[in-house]
């Protein structure tokens, strides 16, 4: 697979040294940037999935008139930790 480059990239030499200084051994500035780009693409990926779900969510809410109080959303998490709870301690018998 060939590389492709990015556009160099200007910062303030503060900067710089702020991410030399925490370089790893063995670890270079550009694998260092790399890493943290592909970080950044996965967090805003992730991030734009969980608000197409939420938007999803209000929507279908809207379409049939059923909406959830945060009670009743600590409720069915609250029976859920407790089933998983005595699941566990079923299987540790």
């Amino acid at each position: 697979m060939k590389t492709a480059s990015l556009p160099s990239l200007r910062v303030d030499p503060e900067l710089r040294a702020a991410a030399e200084s925490v370089l790893k051994e063995g670890e270079s500035l550009s694998s260092l940037i790399e890493d943290s780009l592909r970080r950044q693409i996965d967090y805003r990926k992730t991030q734009a999935e969980f608000i197409a779900r939420g938007l999803a969510g209000l929507a279908d809410a809207e379409r049939t008139g059923v909406f959830y109080t945060t009670d009743d959303i600590q409720e069915l998490m609250r029976k859920k930790l407790e089933k998983a709870k005595a699941r566990k301690a079923a299987q540790q018998k």
